[in-house]
């Protein structure tokens, strides 16, 4: 590189990174179109199966919680309400803890309630990562094959060109389309789960003011 200038070895260098970039980009756009399918199955296999609570019972199941005159009839309650799974359990944790004092409680039952926020946000994470890394890969899937594509444009070769082009486009499909789906499901799932945090902390609080008395 003796006879080379300054910039013209930079340039270089960053030609070879770029290029080299280019196997890595098409790997991960394959990866998270791969990923996006199967989270819109997903998707639409948890809405088959979603439950959905009226106000109305959840009116009636509150005062059945508040109401209960014995941590058995407390648990049957629980047990036999149209709630989820994992709501569930963290009802019945806080009503295992009864011994407790009210503070011990309370603060046993925040922290079974940021736990499920925790897997819930870890859930969302990998979608919104899609979503906004997506498009970005897309993009730089459009412009590294473009460099040598217009270089063999200079010099005639107008396949090499034409080839580029090709994988410019389907780089941008699949990273905007992919970025499109997860955007869809991040929006839909996000107000699912802040309709189910929303009912388990009415859940909770009702829980807690029936062992209070």
């Amino acid at each position: 590189m003796v006879g080379i200038p300054g910039s013209e070895f930079l340039t270089a260098a960053l030609n070879v990174v770029s290029q080299s970039l280019q196997i890595p980009v098409i790997i991960f756009l394959l990866a998270f179109a791969i990923f996006a399918v199967f989270a819109f199955g997903g998707l639409i296999s948890d809405y088959s199966t979603r439950k959905k609570l009226t106000r109305q019972y959840k009116e009636e199941l509150i005062f059945s919680l508040v109401n209960a005159g014995s941590i058995e009839e407390l648990k049957n309650i629980v047990n036999d309400s149209g709630i989820y799974d994992n709501q569930k359990e963290v009802l019945l944790k806080i009503i295992d803890a009864h011994s407790l004092s009210s503070d011990s409680r309370e603060a046993w039952a925040l922290n079974l309630i940021e736990e499920e926020e925790v897997i819930m946000a870890k859930s969302l994470e990998r979608v919104d990562i899609v979503t906004r890394i997506g498009p970005t890969l897309g993009l730089m899937g459009t412009l590294i094959p473009m460099g040598p594509g217009l270089a063999a444009l200079g010099s005639g070769d107008v396949t090499t060109l034409a080839n580029a082009i090709i994988v410019a486009f389907d780089t941008t499909v699949v990273g905007i389309g992919s970025g499109a789906i997860a955007y869809v499901i991040s929006k839909i799932r996000r107000r699912w789960y802040e309709e189910y945090s929303s009912n388990l902390q009415l859940f909770v609080n009702a829980v807690l003011e029936n062992l209070g008395k």
